[in-house]
């Protein structure tokens, strides 16, 4: 009977099993599910990168199956959310710095730090800081992006500023002489929507603020750093050094008085705007400058992290596919596609574009941002008061102090 029991199990089994997926062995294989983002602009090109990354993952380990699902940014923020609480929909995700530490204080997020522990010293510093939280890293760096300011050569030449500005104050100093030229020395986007990241935060930075108190539980925004970078803005307003517009403009570089020799420098541009300025006026009058100083020199930028989901229920074989995500190969690659930055030091860009490395000199500055779980929340509070100091409704301190009110009392609710 023992014989025939066995039998008949293995018989029963062979049954299932053949029920199973395809019938072949690779009902045996274990499926990791990546949500990957449009980082890649072209999309034929995005479509071909991705498929020889599956390919090419799958070939070298054919016990995994490889999905990736190409997302869309718009819902991204609501999407993951949804899916970390559901706990399904993926096993690994990109994720920014600003969004990974709610995650990860809410326990859907798995640690990563052995993923990079034997390459931990090729990868730029502050890019595994900024994907840390308390002491952990949450997001494997696929990628990293970097700002700096562009500026129209000409445009400084014909004002007679021999020496385009390297800080802040030689901005203040050299704005009367465009606006004499009938040209808005910096090109500030006021517009609400834009993110302070690229608008108010670098100059911000720069003189040393920090949106938060150590602790989190507060904000310092409205400190004598914050007023004196909105008071900054405020006084090239007045001598005609910002757009007449600005209370209401974006970032957009084609369309917009950059690129039509109204304004003469955008201080936290991406190296894709700095294309789209060269198209627009001739890449031989597009400078491309190292952050602006005040009491440092920041810019911001951030790396792409893969993160693992808490509920991921093959994590070795995710975290495989982390580690050839980030691997130099598959690293230089989405560099030369995506026109981004590796997050690695031992990483050769191929046919990398004179601007790009233009850029590159500026990775060391990269800041992601003071991540905080609230800090879009308060992003956009600022954003508002900000506006209505450039609209001239409120003075620089009053701004700042009534965004802090606001600001403190969403800290305080916990909501």
């Amino acid at each position: 009977m023992r014989k025939l029991t066995a039998a008949g199990v293995a018989a029963a089994l062979s049954v299932v099993m053949a029920g199973c997926g395809s019938g072949d062995s690779g009902s045996d294989k274990s499926t990791v599910t990546l949500w990957m983002y449009p980082v890649i602009g072209d999309q034929a090109k995005n479509q071909a990168f991705w498929s020889k990354v599956e390919k090419d993952f799958e070939a070298k380990n054919p016990a995994i199956d490889v999905k990736i699902d190409q997302q869309p940014w718009d819902g991204r923020q609501e999407k993951i959310t949804t899916a970390l609480a559901s706990k399904k929909g993926f096993d690994l995700v990109v994720l920014g710095p600003d969004q990974i530490p709610q995650y990860a204080q809410q326990g859907g997020l798995e640690p990563v730090d052995d993923v990079i522990a034997a390459d931990k010293a090729a990868y730029l510093p502050n890019a595994l800081t900024a994907l840390t939280v308390d002491g952990k890293l949450y997001g494997v760096p696929i990628y990293q992006t970097i700002t700096a300011p562009i500026y129209n050569k000409k445009l400084f030449a014909q004002a007679g500023v021999t020496k385009v500005p390297e800080t802040l104050a030689e901005l203040k100093e050299a704005a009367p002489k465009l606006a004499a030229k009938k040209v808005a020395i910096l090109d500030y986007p006021g517009k609400p929507e834009v993110s302070l990241n690229q608008a108010f935060y670098p100059i911000f930075w720069a003189n040393g603020g920090s949106v938060f108190a150590p602790d989190g539980k507060s904000v310092a925004f409205n400190g004598p750093e914050g007023v004196e970078s909105l008071q900054l803005l405020l006084d090239l307003k007045k001598v005609g050094g910002l757009p007449e517009n600005t209370a209401s403009k974006g970032n957009d570089v084609e369309g917009g008085p950059l690129a039509g020799g109204k304004t003469a420098m955008y201080h936290a541009a991406t190296a894709l705007q700095a294309t789209q300025l060269g198209a627009a006026i001739g890449e031989e009058n597009v400078g491309i400058g190292l952050p602006l100083e005040g009491k440092k020199r920041i810019a911001f930028g951030i790396p792409g992290g893969l993160v693992l989901a808490k509920h991921a229920e093959n994590k070795d074989a995710a975290k495989k596919l982390a580690s050839h995500l980030a691997s130099p190969e598959v690293a230089a690659g989405l560099a030369k596609e995506s026109g981004f930055f590796s997050a690695r030091t031992d990483v050769t860009i191929p046919d990398q574009s004179a601007a790009s490395k233009e850029f590159a000199k500026s990775l060391e500055y990269a800041f992601p941002g003071d991540t905080h779980p609230k800090a879009r929340q308060v992003m956009s509070m600022v954003a508002s008061h900000i506006q209505a100091a450039l609209l001239g409704k409120e003075d620089a301190k009053t701004a700042l102090d009534a965004a802090a009110k606001e600001a403190n009392e969403l800290l305080g609710s916990g909501g």
